[in-house]
């Protein structure tokens, strides 16, 4: 049987997304972010979500929008306080949001371990921090350092420049960033992708996140940016 994860409807990439569910979010800022991904989950409906990203979206569009929707109850993330943040900030200060801070780097970490396999890691990070406060502390070479639990989900959304039809990833530039560790992390891997070709044409060195960690992919060809969005004033729905 010919292997086929594209996906032609939005309703059917999203279709397993479930209540409750744990979802990652790939992107730095704009640059990697699904907003297609996200507005297609706010349609889908999915409640109670634990969203994983490195910030907590920008105006009213596809994180902030997805918040906005007051269909997010807890968000683990290092810079809740984005430039153009809006949603987040409203529910938080309302006590309607639960927040956990992690460290960039550390955020990284706790994904990309989950991907590997590994189940903690010990980090200088945050030591002698609020955010050190229940975590288990062990010294090496007469340094203090914390356990740092891997952070998995069910879910990942992921922007890909490219994709084949089996799932193999090309990103571009710096739009890598999150996108690749998530993918590893995820039970399901689900992509927006600008363009897609055929296996003959995907160089196998230039594959970024290989096929195997991916189970759905759509082709949207003209991805909205995010930062241009906003100026224009574009907000979801």
């Amino acid at each position: 049987m010919e292997i086929n994860k594209v996906k032609e409807k939005m309703t059917d990439l999203l279709s397993d997304v479930f209540d409750g569910a744990t979802i990652m979010v790939g992107g730095f800022g704009e640059a990697g972010s699904p907003i297609e991904l996200l507005h297609g989950l706010i349609d889908h409906g999915a409640k109670n979500l634990t969203i994983i990203a490195n910030n907590a979206g920008n105006g009213n569009i596809g994180l902030g929008a997805l918040i906005g929707q007051k269909q997010v109850k807890k968000v683990i993330c290092s810079f809740p306080r984005s430039p153009k943040g809006i949603t987040f900030a409203e529910q938080y200060n309302k006590g309607e949001i639960e927040l956990e801070v992690v460290p960039q780097g550390t955020l990284a970490e706790r994904i990309r371990a989950a991907g590997s396999g590994i189940p903690g890691f010990y980090t200088a990070t945050a030591v002698g921090t609020p955010l050190a406060e229940g975590k288990e502390e062990k010294i090496f070479n007469g340094k203090k350092y914390i356990l740092e639990e891997a952070l998995h989900a069910d879910f990942a959304l992921i922007k890909a420049e490219v994709s084949d039809r089996y799932g193999n990833l090309f990103y571009n530039k710096t739009a890598r960033n999150f996108n690749p560790i998530m993918s590893m992390a995820a039970k399901n891997t689900l992509v927006q992708a600008k363009k897609i070709v055929q296996p003959n044409f995907t160089n196998p060195e230039h594959v970024i996140t290989p096929g195997i960690f991916v189970q759905k992919v759509i082709e949207i060809k003209e991805p909205i940016i995010e930062t241009i969005a906003i100026e224009e004033g574009l907000t979801y729905p």
